[in-house]
């Protein structure tokens, strides 16, 4: 069964009134089966945060539309009910903020820098970026998520490197790496990227098949940035 047949499925015989409820019966009508509860509850954060992101920043353009379509393909049969999600998580009187932390407990592992919390920003940032530029109210909404999702500095400044600077980003910030790093150790960190961003950790993860597209954007702008990384400490160790 379709993971969009399933949310289908769970909107149509759970009572809803609000988005904020939703979290929770997600929660506990997928208790015994992991693996649904994860993907379902990634697809429910990226539907409610993206709704909540295009409130704060008061314009929903095309061009973002698009952009949270390239995460999501939902089959014409089931967009009533994304669309339904969509506006009922718009429409919630519940900030962002409370709801950034009901899916930090649903979604995370409870320790910094959870991997599937870092799918998900990346996911909004991919939206924002869409039309173009990263607004000043967008910028804030993602780094007050990233703080919920117990992201660090480091990681958000990668995040934000690798979508906002692209080819002018410094390549250490993109790797999360200090200036003084060893050639060895910057390595590692290169190799552990790459294997924790491999399309199969990440549908393992919970994250939807069509977000790898994203997630191999994530990967050449890993490797665009190793090579640059590569090149400075072998020339910095020639010296």
């Amino acid at each position: 069964m379709s993971i969009w047949r399933r949310i289908s499925d769970f909107i149509t015989t759970t009572a809803i009134d609000a988005f904020s409820s939703i979290i929770e019966a997600v929660r506990t009508a997928f208790e015994g089966d992991p693996e649904t509860r994860r993907r379902v509850a990634f697809s429910i954060a990226m539907i409610a945060l993206s709704a909540k992101m295009a409130k704060a920043d008061g314009v929903v353009t095309e061009v973002e539309v698009k952009a949270f379509h390239e995460i999501f393909h939902v089959p014409p049969r089931y967009q009533d009910q994304v669309t339904r999600l969509y506006n009922l998580a718009k429409q919630d009187v519940a900030g962002y903020e409370t709801y950034a932390a009901q899916l930090a407990s649903l979604c995370g592992t409870g320790k910094p820098n959870c991997k599937m919390l870092e799918d998900i920003l990346d996911g909004l940032f991919h939206i924002a970026k869409a039309d173009g530029s990263l607004h000043d109210k967008e910028l804030i909404f993602l780094g007050t998520v990233a703080e919920i999702f117990a992201l660090d500095e480091e990681q958000f400044d990668s995040i934000l490197a690798r979508h906002v600077g692209r080819g002018q980003a410094d390549p250490f910030v993109v790797l999360g790496l200090a200036r003084d790093v060893s050639f060895e150790d910057a390595r590692k960190r290169y190799r552990a990227l790459v294997r924790e961003n491999h399309p199969d950790m990440l549908i393992a993860r919970g994250v939807p098949e069509e977000f790898v597209a994203i997630a191999n954007q994530r990967i050449a702008a890993i490797n665009a940035a190793w090579e640059k990384v590569e090149k400075d400490l072998k020339a910095y160790e020639r010296v």
